[in-house]
């Protein structure tokens, strides 16, 4: 890591805050300690932990405001229509040189520097994040010097990848890494679909599937050369894997791909006017 981490408040751990805490936490690094925030006393008491200070909502409405006290960090992690009224709840009891950062989609820098006076940084990060193997995509507002940028990334790096990118490119980002393991789970359902069809039971479709698909992983991983070449490799002239690939091609899969990032850099979008 680049820059130590200071106490943390995270604010909301659903799917992506809890992500985040898992990692964190595996990667051993939160050494002032986190406070986590939750709206019921039976998630509260299940992130309960060594380091881990969880508060619960329904217990204490004041939990938002008890967490960010004497945090160096504070992560919102809520849905996005939750933004603005959580930042309006915590503003007077944010630490002065709190750094803030948000994992809402469609929020905006601009907006959230509206209602508090700190530093805020926009983070979009994947849900790989709980197994160390995320991808997070990081932009600094303006009001987040080069040291405060860094204490963000430090978070973020101890759950995986970190790319620093201007504010204007986190949708797009979300587009293929926020939202890609989902495309990789539609995929691999799909594709184990195909195996049950072909007479394999469900345990041995998966098995294929899923071995295959974190093996073919592994092997770029270790490889010096692109995916086209790896497949390039795999695909005998006039072989089976040829024909197989020829049918995806026939689907015209580079079309697919983009309408989809298209379709959800639009979401994105609507989400930062405010649209339902």
């Amino acid at each position: 890591m680049t820059a130590s981490l200071p106490r943390i408040a995270l604010l909301g751990a659903g799917s992506m805050g809890g992500a985040i805490l898992a990692g964190l936490l595996a990667s051993g690094a939160p050494h002032g300690g986190v406070t986590v925030t939750n709206r019921t006393a039976a998630k509260a008491s299940a992130l309960r932990g060594e380091g881990v200070v969880s508060l619960a909502l329904d217990e204490n409405p004041d939990a938002n405001r008890d967490a960010v006290r004497g945090a160096g960090l504070v992560v919102l992690g809520v849905k996005p229509a939750m933004i603005a009224d959580l930042l309006d709840a915590i503003r007077d009891d944010l630490e002065p040189d709190a750094i803030v950062v948000s994992v809402a989609a469609g929020v905006t820098i601009a907006a959230m520097e509206e209602r508090i006076p700190n530093p805020v940084l926009r983070a979009m990060p994947n849900t790989p994040s709980l197994v160390r193997l995320g991808v997070t995509g990081l932009a600094a507002g303006p009001r987040a010097s080069a040291e405060q940028a860094a204490v963000a990334r430090a978070l973020f790096e101890t759950v995986g990848a970190v790319i620093d990118l201007p504010e204007d490119r986190i949708d797009a980002l979300s587009a293929v890494s926020g939202s890609g393991p989902a495309y990789v789970f539609l995929f691999m359902e799909q594709w184990t679909a195909a195996a049950v069809r072909l007479g394999f039971d469900e345990a041995a479709a998966r098995l294929m599937v899923e071995q295959t698909f974190r093996g073919a992983s592994e092997l770029l991983a270790g490889s010096d050369v692109d995916p086209a070449e790896l497949r390039r490799r795999v695909t005998s002239p006039k072989g089976t894997t040829e024909r197989a690939i020829g049918v995806f091609e026939e689907a015209d899969l580079s079309d697919l791909f983009g309408r989809a990032m298209d379709a959800a850099i639009a979401r994105a979008q609507a989400l930062s006017r405010g649209e339902a």
